[in-house]
């Protein structure tokens, strides 16, 4: 079956840097695009970034643009996020997702981000 498992989160000080990881089993991962999405306490899943299936092209948040880049490497199926200059308003669970179609069709089981003040 498909699995995506993050790694990588953790509590991190303001301004400080993390890289979240995300492997892939059981797709064929070089076919999918790829998505970063956060959840913050209260609130609603978010688009973070995205990925397409070769790597050529990559979209962010207008609030985490400059700040965080996606990337991938297909031969470790594995997407990754870099995440620098850090901020409180980042603190989530961060979920990677495989794209279907035009909307995420696989999950994983998301990773907690905590940035203190």
């Amino acid at each position: 079956q498909v699995q995506l498992v993050e790694s990588g989160g953790g509590l991190v000080q303001a301004g400080g840097s993390l890289r979240l990881s995300c492997a892939a089993s059981g797709l064929t991962f070089g076919s999918y695009p790829m998505d970063w999405f956060r959840q913050a306490p209260g609130k609603e899943r978010e688009f973070v970034a995205g990925i397409s299936n070769s790597g050529g092209s990559t979209y962010y948040a207008d609030s985490v643009k400059g700040r965080f880049t996606i990337s991938r490497d297909n031969t470790k199926n594995t997407v990754y996020l870099q995440m620098n200059s850090l901020k409180p308003e980042d603190t989530a669970v961060y979920y990677c997702a495989a794209v279907g179609g035009t909307a995420p069709a696989y999950w994983g089981q998301g990773t907690q981000v905590t940035v203190s003040s």
